[in-house]
């Protein structure tokens, strides 16, 4: 008898998700706890695995359905081969009692007139398709090298690398035309306005459902815009110091923790040290009372294949260098595989977002509530600035601390920046807590 597959459960006040993506289909076999589907939530992607060993008898919902927690989704078969054994011999059976005929003869898979479109649609991630419209090549001949021979974006673009490299010239489809010469086809597209020559690139559209965690992502940046007072403030920070500490310890840093030593450690532990000159900061709202936290849970912002999400290094204001590092690590690691829990993305104090690795150079974040303020970092750049009456030229960053006006001061605000810029232009205070 099948074993159900249900929705497991997603976390604390989450009661649906949207099924995201088949891994398995009808027939192929799957062992104990392998994912088969990923599930879409506010807040990640959950994959759903195999109860038991044996093959995927079907499936119960589509891709794109809302799904709730312990909802049926599909089933499996104990016992690996049933069903893909069923398949084919089916297949044979049908082959034999009714032959195709030459009209209804199917193409090979490796036809070059089988339908791409087709095939997108079917296989194809949304950034994936995406990639596909973007460099116009054939998925049917792309291998993929993905899970189960899924294409990958990079798939996509070695094959539009290679494509420039060689272009494959295929057969002109068309009855053969008479040539035109290209200053007559000039001439007679200037004497009719109506007449247009045909253009070798085709202008594409792609419609794809956002996700429930863009959606999400949507509404509470929206939400913080209606709801806070947005202001934000601006500073620059010397670099040079910490640059130079790193260069003088980071090999000695590595090898002791395992772990390169990066800038974040350094603007984590100098917000730990203002946030305690400046409490509101890394504060929030609750209806009509201030909550005030003696503990700093920096939600750090990294970018994941689906987004951006924010996981939450805690206690950040007692962690060494080496355990910010690491977490940082461990959670960049996590984004990029998809695998970051609702744990890692709950709470959170204090939010800082570096652009600057995207080569930002100037924004102004966006709060995440119910938090009071984010920091903004930026690229660093060499411009000249004045030292000691004269003109030097020194690696500078800008900083951006956006704030909820409704709890944080004018004044708090450029305090808590000022803090942090003397932090960071000279080190030593993180070590002597000044």
């Amino acid at each position: 008898m099948p074993t159900d597959v249900k929705v497991p459960a997603l976390g604390e006040s989450i009661t649906e998700a949207t099924l995201g993506q088949w891994l398995k289909a009808p027939g192929d076999t799957v062992a104990a706890d392998e994912p088969i589907a990923s599930l879409e939530t506010d807040k990640v992607s959950v994959e759903v695995n195999a109860p038991v060993a044996g093959t995927l008898a079907e499936q119960l919902v589509k891709e794109g359905d809302t799904v709730e927690v312990g909802a049926i989704i599909a089933r499996v078969s104990e016992g690996a081969g049933a069903a893909a054994a069923a398949a084919p011999a089916k297949e044979v059976a049908d082959a034999a009692t009714n032959p195709p005929g030459p009209a209804e003869t199917p193409l090979p898979k490796d036809d070059v007139h089988a339908p791409a479109e087709e095939h997108a649609d079917l296989t194809l991630s949304p950034a994936v398709r995406r990639a596909v419209l973007e460099h116009h090549v054939d998925p049917s001949r792309i291998v993929g090298t993905g899970k189960d021979g899924r294409i990958t974006k990079d798939d996509v673009l070695a094959a539009a690398q290679a494509k420039e490299a060689g272009p494959v010239h295929e057969p002109e489809a068309r009855s053969p035309a008479k040539p035109v010469a290209p200053a007559e086809a000039g001439a007679s597209a200037s004497r009719d306005p109506g007449l247009r020559r045909e253009d070798a690139s085709e202008r594409k559209e792609e419609r794809v459902k956002m996700s429930r965690l863009r959606q999400t992502i949507a509404a509470r940046l929206k939400d913080a815009q209606n709801t806070a007072a947005l202001l934000t403030t601006f500073n620059d920070v010397d670099m040079s110091a910490v640059i130079d500490a790193r260069a003088r310890y980071k090999d000695l840093f590595e090898k002791k923790h395992g772990i390169r030593l990066g800038f974040m450690g350094f603007f984590v532990k100098a917000c730990a040290l203002a946030a305690r000159d400046i409490p509101a900061v890394n504060a929030s709202i609750e209806g009509d009372e201030i909550v005030y936290h003696d503990y700093l849970d920096v939600s750090v912002a990294v970018s994941a294949p689906k987004g951006l999400v924010v996981p939450v290094i805690r206690n950040a204001d007692s962690m060494s260098f080496a355990e910010i590092e690491k977490a940082i690590a461990a959670y960049g690691k996590k984004a990029k595989e998809g695998t970051l829990s609702i744990e890692d993305m709950q709470g959170g104090t204090f939010t800082i977002s570096n652009g600057g690795v995207f080569g930002s150079l100037l924004s102004t974040p966006i709060i995440n509530p119910p938090q009071s303020a984010v920091l903004g970092m930026h690229r660093i750049e060499e411009r000249p600035v004045a030292k000691d009456g004269q003109v030097v030229i020194r690696p500078m960053m800008y900083l951006a601390l956006s704030y909820d006006h409704r709890l944080v001061d004018g004044r708090e605000a450029v305090t808590f920046l000022v803090r942090v810029k003397e932090a960071i232009e000279d080190p030593t205070r993180l070590l002597i807590d000044l």
